[in-house]
């Protein structure tokens, strides 16, 4: 079940990061991580810390309730 919400969880962030007009250069700047680490957290087990995942969806104009699953957008 864990995984499943977290394959979810990856499987939005990606299906954003895809439909976004910013570079995955700039959603890293403004997060303040590396372009490597953004790609990290779609691809692998990482997942940003609270503040980062938090600074990701306002980087990305996203509510964190969706990314988590909590509600469809």
């Amino acid at each position: 079940m864990e995984d499943e919400i977290v394959q979810i969880i990856k499987e939005r962030l990606r299906e954003e990061l895809k439909n976004t007009n910013l570079s995955t250069y700039e959603i890293a700047r403004r997060v303040g991580v590396s372009p490597e680490m953004i790609t990290q957290y779609t691809t692998t087990k990482k997942f940003p810390k609270l503040d980062t995942f938090a600074r990701l969806c306002k980087a990305l104009d996203l509510s964190a309730n969706y990314i988590l699953g909590i509600t469809d957008f």
